[in-house]
């Protein structure tokens, strides 16, 4: 009987919308606030109208090198290839949480393999690595192949083209947060889609790439985009960001 009393309450309640519920879907619809208006590229890989376009193919204006200095790396026939020897290229602007879109390409002539094949690294914050690497029909270890975060996390698949076949890159990121004393209160993320394949689904970033030891985790703020030179002539066209 008591049972019976309360299952009557419950319905009831439901009855009267007690718990919430409501018969009106108007009373579910929310009109602020309303999303901007972004306009999305007119072709494929195109940079939508918020980004902030990093390298369209014509000047290194918004990158430097080693030291601030004058990139030394070849800007011809809208591309920009590494000149070995020169050192990294940096963005001048510092970014936090990003959407990075980027479009490289291996050398067509492979004349070595594992880590010495195609190598070059997208560093976000000049922390993060997100490997680079030529990983068609190319063995060495997975942590470090293409599409890697460099020795925290093997991609999901393997997506690469054939050497010299133009490639795409499109990272999501969001930076780690530290409190006022330097401790890390949440980790940073990465999300990876290569050639359009998700590869890295929203990885939890241990820390710094570190190519001997153990990822580190020292409080910072914005930092720069780094394009790795590692001694191999990659190509890069399209490279343009959105700050989120």
């Amino acid at each position: 009987m008591k049972n019976t009393f309360y299952l009557f309450v419950l319905l009831f309640c439901i009855s009267q919308n007690i718990y919430g519920q409501t018969k009106d879907p108007k009373d579910t619809e929310v009109w602020e606030p309303v999303p901007r208006i972004v306009t999305p590229g007119k072709t494929n890989n195109a940079p939508p109208s918020d980004a902030i376009v990093l390298f369209d193919g014509t000047n290194l204006d918004n990158w430097h090198g080693w030291h601030e200095k004058p990139s030394q790396w070849v800007v011809k026939d809208g591309t920009v290839t590494v000149k070995p020897g020169t050192g990294d290229m940096y963005t001048k602007q510092s970014f936090g949480d990003c959407q990075l879109h980027l479009e490289f390409r291996t050398p067509a002539k492979v004349d070595a393999d594992g880590q010495d094949r195609g190598n070059s690294g997208v560093y976000l914050q000049d922390k993060y690595e997100v490997q680079l690497l030529d990983s068609y029909d190319n063995k060495t270890y997975p942590n470090g192949q293409a599409g890697a975060i460099y020795k925290q996390y093997i991609p999901l698949v393997n997506a690469c083209k054939k050497p010299g076949e133009w490639q795409t890159y499109d990272i999501i990121y969001k930076a780690p947060v530290f409190n006022k004393d330097g401790i890390r209160v949440a980790q940073g993320t990465l999300t990876v889609l290569h050639n359009g394949v998700l590869i890295q689904n929203n990885v939890a970033i241990q820390g710094t790439t570190e190519y001997i030891g153990m990822p580190k985790n020292e409080a910072h703020g914005k930092g720069k985009i780094k394009l790795q030179e590692h001694g191999n002539e990659m190509s890069f066209r399209n490279i343009w960001i959105r700050e989120l």
